[in-house]
């Protein structure tokens, strides 16, 4: 199915915020001719494709028809849609997280998927963030993990106005919750609703494996927090994902010496400052040019595995209203 290509014509739908920044990373790649964007044509979209010298698109249909990838950055409840409009006229979409809000959808797309041969990647930025694959390697090397606390917090943006908490924030933890310890057997939720929308919202999931992922996220809180903490047998392990630290604290023999006890040691570990958009991106273009998939790179399937226990998490806590 790849091409073999010197360049990527690109085309993106959505240039608010994410979509900016998509817009911004395309235009540094130097494999990629981003060809089009395509909005609402008001004057600061227009302004904002006209300092990238990319064409504001006026007609998405026959703009379609110039590219040989998609990259979708629109609100949630447009992805089905534009996915599916999309398939009938290349083989490689982008598509920002969640795939869709619900499971019903995202089933579907999966069947359009196998249908047209499609190459979907789900845009968990999280997977490409160099905290995460530093901490992946350090719990590998565990000699058992016990539990993993993720807490993701955030004030409410005026422009998230069709998704709750859980499908806007957590789901980026229960994806990695699931790439560092596998498949979900028990979940347990609770939180707070306002109206039909979920703004705080907490989660236990029990691993197969026998570890627990404790989530947190919210939109009421005005602090914006990203931190995972590991719990493991010979090390507690604290990471903030905005600072891009990592910080490893093990247990030693007490030790004394004059004036000091030594209980425990703190490493920190070095972490690469490279972007986890620019990586993302850069996995996506060298899967559609030269089909090389890495590993980490998320499809339907990861989508759907999130998207399941979301789903079960805003029905658990919509019970309790």
């Amino acid at each position: 199915m790849y091409m073999v290509k010197k360049y990527l014509k690109v085309g993106l739908i959505g240039v608010g915020n994410m979509g900016r920044n998509h817009l911004r990373v395309l235009c540094t790649l130097k494999s990629v001719e981003v060809i089009f964007a395509y909005d609402v044509a008001d004057k600061s979209t227009k302004e904002i494709t006209e300092n990238y010298g990319v064409r504001l698109s006026t007609n998405l249909l026959d703009d379609l028809k110039l590219i040989d990838a998609l990259v979708i950055a629109t609100p949630t409840n447009t992805h089905y849609d534009y996915v599916k409009l999309a398939s009938n006229y290349v083989n490689y979409i982008f598509v920002e997280k969640p795939l869709t809000d619900s499971i019903e959808n995202t089933l579907e797309l999966e069947e359009l998927k196998f249908r047209k041969n499609l190459f979907i990647q789900v845009g968990f930025i999280e997977r490409f963030n160099p905290v995460i694959q530093e901490l992946k390697k350090i719990l590998d090397s565990s000699e058992n993990v016990i539990n993993i606390d993720f807490t993701r917090t955030n004030r409410l943006s005026k422009r998230i106005t069709d998704v709750d908490v859980v499908v806007d924030l957590m789901i980026h933890d229960i994806d990695i919750a699931l790439l560092l310890n596998g498949k979900v057997k028990e979940i347990s939720a609770y939180g707070a609703v306002d109206g039909n929308m979920i703004g705080f919202a907490s989660a236990l999931l029990k691993h197969e494996n026998g570890v627990f992922s404790r989530l947190t996220a919210s939109r009421v809180t005005e602090k914006r927090i990203r931190q995972i903490a590991a719990t493991c047998s010979d090390m507690y392990v604290d990471c903030d994902l905005t600072k891009k630290e990592v910080c490893i604290n093990k247990q030693t023999f007490e030790q004394s010496y004059k004036y000091i006890s030594l209980t425990s040691l703190e490493e920190k570990v070095y972490v690469s400052p490279q972007e986890a958009l620019l990586s993302e991106l850069m996995s996506f273009v060298e899967y559609c040019l030269w089909n090389k998939k890495k590993e980490i790179i998320p499809g339907i399937q990861s989508a759907k595995d999130a998207i399941i226990i979301a789903n079960e998490i805003q029905k658990q806590i919509l019970s309790l209203k």
